[in-house]
């Protein structure tokens, strides 16, 4: 299943509109906040279709599953929008996990908890918010928001400390980076370390930069969201992965993706990509395949990826950076 999909559903109370864009959207916010309404207008259209008193438009079906036969139906079920509310213990499963790898289904899950066995997007974490009336006085409009942006509310910014979740190609490019600038760079060695490195960080005077792939982050972004604001001196970079951010430069020779990287919804197949953080990585790895001096590995970097045109490309792309050298 590829491509953004809207979805209205209304009732004569409430009405809900949003677009998704990738396979994992998470739903979250406190009790009252309408997740469940949601969940509930679409599971009576599926029961009982207009005569439910619900509209819904899609261009795809939307079904809601939360029986004891879940695993069943969601093997049963393709090319379809799949709900889930909070309350299904099978959310934080590993086989629900595994499941929703190779699935040719979007899921949209309704949860205030941590789903870490899930690789969602920063970008695809959504509250619902009242945005007022709609026709009559009785009918409310709920409007989805995003409830985490790409990057730390912060202009030009000056790093004294750069911390990466990645410790492979990533952290080498970063460190390099880091290394001209005059600052130091640490591995967290991946996402669920990333807190434990902040805290024996928290001593450190200036600006840390921290930065994640923000294809893969969402399940961390309650956590990391606390810790800036507690800590006060943390700025969170998260594109959507180190492979993004080096083909957004345009610098790589013979490598034209500029059409992908403007819509990849339309190019990432949620059976064949769990992630777009993999569909990138895939991505630079086959365009460069055949070119020994570019062929990318997330192991380690050739040289190439280290001229200077590379790294002011990627300080271009990451424009409220500065890494310009301390003078």
């Amino acid at each position: 299943m590829k491509g953004s999909h809207r979805i209205i559903v209304e009732s004569r109370k409430v009405k809900y509109d949003f677009v998704i864009h990738r396979n994992i959207t998470v739903i979250t916010g406190d009790s009252g906040s309408g997740k469940t309404v949601l969940i509930d207008l679409i599971h009576d259209y599926g029961r009982y279709g207009a005569d439910s008193g619900v509209f819904l438009s899609c261009d795809c079906p939307c079904k809601v599953i939360d029986s004891e036969d879940w695993e069943r139906q969601i093997e049963e079920t393709t090319g379809s929008i799949i709900f889930i509310d909070e309350g299904n213990r099978f959310l934080i499963s590993k086989k629900f996990a595994q499941l929703v790898q190779g699935s040719d289904n979007y899921f949209v899950l309704a949860t205030r908890e941590k789903l870490p066995a899930l690789p969602y997007s920063v970008n695809e974490v959504y509250g619902f918010r009242k945005s007022g009336k709609f026709h009559d006085a009785k009918q409310k409009y709920n409007e989805i928001y995003h409830l985490y942006g790409e990057i730390s509310e912060e202009k030009n910014i000056n790093p004294k400390l750069v911390i990466t979740e990645d410790s492979n190609s990533g952290f080498e490019f970063f460190n390099e980076m880091s290394r001209q600038k005059g600052v130091n760079c640490f591995s967290a060695g991946g996402k669920s370390n990333i807190i434990r490195q902040l805290e024996q960080s928290q001593n450190e005077e200036g600006t840390i930069l921290l930065i994640v792939d923000g294809a893969a982050f969402g399940s961390e972004m309650k956590d990391i969201s606390e810790c800036i604001k507690t800590q006060g001196n943390i700025v969170l970079y998260a594109p959507e992965s180190f492979e993004w951010l080096l083909l957004s430069t345009k610098e790589i020779p013979e490598v034209n993706v500029e059409t992908v990287l403007q819509n990849p919804e339309e190019y990432i197949d949620s059976k064949e990509y769990v992630s777009w953080e993999r569909y990138f990585t895939d991505l630079l790895i086959k365009s460069t395949s055949k070119n020994f001096i570019w062929a990318y590995s997330k192991k380690r970097l050739t040289k190439a990826y280290f001229a200077p045109r590379i790294v002011n490309a990627v300080k271009a792309v990451m424009k409220l950076v500065d890494w310009e050298k301390d003078k």
